[in-house]
């Protein structure tokens, strides 16, 4: 793992830092770092939620630097494009809460990480942007797609086509975050809502989440039937029977994500 992502595990939350000075751009070999360190997140049961945030305090990430395709390599652009959809499509696939921290500026693949999570919250001096038309380029990691699923077709033009960009106070009014604190408080707020979900069963969340998830490519219909099958399925999982125990004894369950 190279240092412009590291990693931070406290007790069952893996706090992830972008860290590639001065504004958390990303590269081929970070983007791989990505996909390799959730693909190991998933693997660890001991592991219920992630947090990503970016280093210092100016920027959360600044996305792809563009000197990357200064030559106009189509090349260049199919490798790093799959690199970009590769990471963000693993980080959404997460079993847990993946949160983003977004303590910045968070522009073209910088937002579009954040969009990859399950929830976002934003420093009061959070700016967000997709500015790639302006460049003659366009989002191509989930931007166009997950923006549009989360705040409407309408918003999501204004920012891409029009190359608005969002203040926090704006994206909590159109659905692009859950919540905006003070500066220097998201992550403390982000670590806070992963305590949350640690009271719930971590093998729930993750059929929670994919149920959740299918919503957005298959009928409400099929969604209702693949949640009656979910939730039978849970009944094979430890963490059911714990529960379902510890409720019953009034006491808090001991969960082993199994």
């Amino acid at each position: 793992m190279k240092d412009t992502i590291q990693v931070d595990i406290q007790d069952h939350v893996a706090l992830i830092t972008m860290s590639n000075p001065p504004a958390n751009t990303w590269t081929r070999d970070s983007l791989d770092d990505l996909s390799t360190l959730v693909h190991e997140l998933n693997d660890n049961k001991d592991i219920y939620s992630l947090v990503i945030t970016g280093q210092g305090d100016k920027f959360f990430s600044a996305g792809a630097d563009l000197k990357l395709f200064a030559d106009g390599d189509k090349k260049v652009a199919a490798d790093l494009s799959t690199a970009f959809g590769r990471a963000f499509e693993t980080l959404s696939q997460f079993r847990g809460l993946s949160i983003a921290a977004i303590n910045g500026y968070a522009m073209g693949g910088g937002l579009e990480v954040a969009l990859a999570c399950d929830l976002r919250i934003a420093e009061q001096q959070a700016l967000m942007a997709l500015p790639e038309a302006a460049v003659g380029l366009l989002p191509c990691a989930g931007g166009t797609q997950n923006l549009a699923w989360l705040v409407g077709e309408g918003w999501a033009k204004r920012i891409i086509l029009c190359g608005e960009r969002i203040n926090a106070a704006q994206a909590l009014q159109i659905g692009l975050v859950e919540a905006v604190v003070e500066q220097g408080q998201g992550l403390e707020h982000a670590i806070a809502w992963a305590h949350k979900a640690e009271r719930q069963s971590p093998t729930s969340i993750a059929a929670c989440k994919r149920l959740i998830q299918t919503a957005r490519k298959e009928p409400m219909f099929a969604g209702m039937g693949y949640e009656r099958d979910a939730f039978v399925r849970l009944f094979d999982s430890n963490d059911s029977k714990e529960g379902v125990q510890a409720f019953l004894e009034k006491r808090k369950p001991n969960w082993t994500n199994s």
